[in-house]
């Protein structure tokens, strides 16, 4: 058998690899509007035909980078398991995730902003986020259906709208953080500050969940 037809692909996969890492980081720092193909190639030890010959043009690029970016994130919390754990840890847990995600993938925060920018105009044309985004809400709603059979949690609260509470208050803690520390007069980056912070937030959505926080 040649080895040949394999190492290509190897090579065309570990090129397309190099590719998306570089434009995430380009889209991250400069947006849509600022990200140069020029960059992202030889960031990727790539040329810019390649670019082009994977990805199409360079909203398409966008598009593919936001979608990478979303699937991440719904994948890592898959990972978490939280179906075997009793509700109130289930949902602590999540919380935690979450912030603790935001803070070590800035890109994605800044990925989200830009894509809001341009009201969703990548997002609208993809077929993979949608499924996802839908398997995240079932699983926050069987941790709240879990905790109103374990006593725990109050009946009736729409997962939608949980989810939406649980990334605002992680996401704009971070996304005003510079404004915020000229505002408030205190380092909103600095560890006993961001610990505060993730412990504020917990104990905000338990209140709003529980029956007894």
């Amino acid at each position: 058998m040649d080895p040949k037809p394999e190492k290509r692909q190897r090579d065309a996969e570990a090129t397309q690899a190099r590719i998306l890492a570089a434009a995430k980081k380009e889209f991250a720092r400069n947006g849509l509007g600022g990200a140069r193909i020029d960059e992202i190639a030889e960031r990727a030890k790539a040329n810019k035909r390649m670019i082009y010959h994977y990805f199409g043009n360079k909203e398409d690029l966008f598009r593919i980078v936001l979608e990478e970016a979303y699937l991440d994130i719904r994948a890592a919390e898959k990972k978490l398991d939280l179906e075997d754990l009793p509700a109130r840890e289930a949902m602590e847990r999540f919380v935690r995730f979450t912030w603790e995600y935001y803070l070590k993938n800035p890109e994605f925060v800044t990925l989200v902003n830009s894509e809001n920018l341009h009201r969703a105009r990548h997002l609208k044309k993809s077929e993979r986020v949608g499924p996802a985004q839908r398997q995240l809400v079932s699983m926050v709603e069987g941790i709240l259906n879990r905790g109103v059979t374990e006593g725990v949690f109050r009946p009736g609260i729409d997962p939608v709208q949980l989810n939406i509470t649980i990334a605002a208050v992680n996401y704009y803690y971070l996304t005003n953080r510079y404004t915020g520390t000229l505002l408030f007069e205190r380092d909103m980056m600095a560890k006993e500050a961001l610990d505060a912070r993730i412990a504020f937030n917990i104990d905000t959505i338990l209140r709003m969940i529980c029956i007894e926080p």
